[in-house]
């Protein structure tokens, strides 16, 4: 008989001995289970790992998990395991409604966690997902697609984004109109204050918006705080093939 494919489980925990700790246990249950001790490491082995089921820690020093949440749903079809510290009503409900499977909170079982990672694995058995129409953000003159990264113009024409410019400006089109910190942007837990890493790829990606003519300022420096972004955006999908 042919040999049964482990289901392949990504984990994001930033404290290294709870997640040395979960990866024993799904190791030990059969999982094939990969650690990342942050946001930014989470979302480079999303790529590669294609995980049948992610557990995510809402409390990550460098991204919201909830944000995470919504990569995952974005770019995968994979399952959803909340694991935190943060145990009110509120978080509850809103990592359910941001498309969570399932919800648990620190301290955990061991045994239940396990219990509840087969059950979300028996409603979505791995290969049997449907893949979710590719999300498009449209803004002033350009679309935005965050399966792609690739940015158009209304007139069709193709504007180049490096991957840090891409990453860039899904946070910003994901978070309209709110102040988002360069920490946040950089989505980097080892940040340092005189890190001007983020003000360089900010400067060349309002360069590029411009060239869409548009008269408005897309991107707003805030003083001290960080930066907003300033249009509307207007979402909507483009099927896969």
């Amino acid at each position: 008989m042919p040999e049964t494919k482990r289901i392949n489980v990504l984990v994001v925990e930033d404290e290294p001995q709870i997640a040395a700790s979960i990866k024993s246990t799904l190791s030990n249950a059969g999982f094939e289970c990969h650690l990342a001790l942050s946001a930014a490491n989470f979302l480079q082995q999303l790529a590669t790992v294609m995980p049948d089921l992610c557990v995510i820690d809402l409390g990550l020093p460098d991204l919201d998990g909830m944000d995470l949440i919504n990569e995952v749903k974005a770019r995968t079809g994979a399952g959803v395991m909340i694991l935190t510290g943060r145990g009110g009503i509120k978080d509850k409900v809103s990592g359910l409604e941001t498309g969570a499977d399932d919800y648990m909170v620190k301290p955990f079982d061991h045994d239940e966690l396990v219990a509840r990672i087969k059950s979300i694995v028996r409603r979505k058995p791995p290969g049997k997902t449907v893949p979710q129409a590719k999300e498009v953000a449209c803004f002033e003159h350009w679309q935005f697609n965050l399966s792609s990264n690739k940015l158009l113009s209304k007139s069709g024409e193709m504007m180049l984004l490096t991957v840090a410019e891409a990453e860039l400006l899904r946070t910003l089109v994901k978070n309209p109109r709110r102040i988002l910190s360069r920490e946040r942007l950089l989505c980097q837990r080892n940040f340092s204050p005189t890190d001007r890493s983020v003000d360089i790829r900010i400067s060349r990606l309002r360069k590029k918006l411009e060239k869409g003519c548009t008269q408005m300022e897309l991107i707003k420096t805030v003083y001290g705080a960080g930066y907003v972004f300033l249009a509307d955006v207007v979402w909507t999908t483009e099927p896969n093939e």
